[in-house]
């Protein structure tokens, strides 16, 4: 039997990784992809010591200024480095780092490579009108290392341009949903085009399989201010109101390997 010519998806417009969870990320050109997702990708994550949860931005009110750092290897460092809105940066391996971390935050934390044993982070669940209730009323459980959900977390840029057609005051930038992988879709794709993508297989390059397997669910965090963005609930609120709350799809890692900007993305053929 004839193989089925496989589907050509887009490219990789942009590759992101995000160190330490819940802090903002870098742009990369290129990234080894491991079972674990991109290296380097949510290595680590902040423990308040009080509580023995993990850190997350999904609780703004204790934990909004963790998007005012962001992490990055930069040169190739094997330990993340912290920039700080004033400039200066810290190495996660400098011995002075909890006490600095635990200054800027108002509690104390512990920089953490793995989560503690049960670990749970304070969230919010989704809601339109998120600052109507902004306590954390769920604790979540961590199912995979610091990972929400997913390893890998893919983003079209078809979606984002039909969310800024369905609310033009939005600004509907890449930073605001964390994606992993930004894939380039050609301009006649409409719509929230990665649902189609659900249990495919994706060939990214050469080397790189991965099967997608769940709608990434947006919370809270996607409105929340960050470098030049506002704060914006209509931003959580268009994607509730048009497609559950979805914007992005989760996936798992088949066949790891290295990915570059530029890299074909295609349904993999059966």
């Amino acid at each position: 039997m004839a193989q089925l010519p496989e589907t050509v998806l887009g490219s990789v417009a942009a590759l992101w990784r995000y160190p330490v969870k819940s802090m903002l990320g870098e742009e990369v050109d290129g990234a080894e992809v491991t079972e674990h997702g991109l290296a380097g990708d949510r290595a680590y994550a902040l423990v308040d010591v009080e509580t023995g949860k993990v850190a997350s931005a999904k609780a703004p009110r204790k934990w909004g200024r963790l998007f005012e750092l962001r992490a990055t290897y930069g040169d190739g460092a094997t330990a993340a480095r912290i920039s700080f809105p004033d400039g200066k940066t810290l190495a996660a391996d400098d011995p002075r780092f909890e006490q600095v971390l635990s200054q800027f935050l108002g509690r104390e934390v512990k920089l953490a490579s793995e989560p503690p044993p049960k670990a749970k982070y304070a969230s919010i669940p989704m809601r339109v009108d998120p600052e109507e209730h902004p306590e954390p009323s769920v604790d979540y459980p961590l199912p995979n290392g610091f990972f929400d959900l997913g390893s890998l977390h893919l983003l079209a840029t078809a979606s984002l341009e039909w969310l800024r057609e369905l609310y033009p005051q939005g600004q509907f930038d890449v930073r605001r949903f964390r994606p992993n992988i930004v894939v380039r879709t050609p301009d006649s794709e409409a719509g929230f085009v990665e649902n189609g993508w659900i249990g495919q297989t994706l060939a990214i390059g050469e080397e790189v399989r991965v099967r997608v397997f769940s709608p990434t669910v947006r919370c809270v965090m996607t409105t929340l201010p960050q470098g030049d963005l506002p704060a914006d609930p209509g931003i959580l609120r268009a994607a509730a109101q048009h497609n559950q709350a979805n914007v992005g799809v989760y996936a798992t890692v088949v066949q790891g390997g290295t990915v570059r900007r530029g890299d074909e993305v295609r349904v993999e053929s059966g």
